[in-house]
């Protein structure tokens, strides 16, 4: 499901900023926090990567049990 946002400008005299707010509902699914620092990554001209420095520990169980399961495979 995507979540359509407007791109938002501010021009001042000497500087413009813009702005892409994220919903809710995606801040929470990704249990985004204040303050956060990430990374925007641009893919090409239809894409903009947003890349996480750090993840919570609640998505990474399951990477962290396929990493584990797959090293003990290849040792066997």
């Amino acid at each position: 499901m995507g979540y359509p946002t407007k791109v938002q400008l501010i021009k001042r005299k000497q500087s413009e900023q813009w702005y892409i707010n994220f919903p809710a509902a995606v801040a929470q699914a990704m249990q985004f926090e204040r303050g956060e620092t990430v990374e925007w990554i641009i893919e090409d001209k239809a894409n903009l990567v947003l890349h996480r420095l750090k993840v919570p520990l609640s998505a990474m169980k399951k990477n962290t049990w396929d990493d584990s399961a797959n090293s003990i495979a290849c040792s066997s």
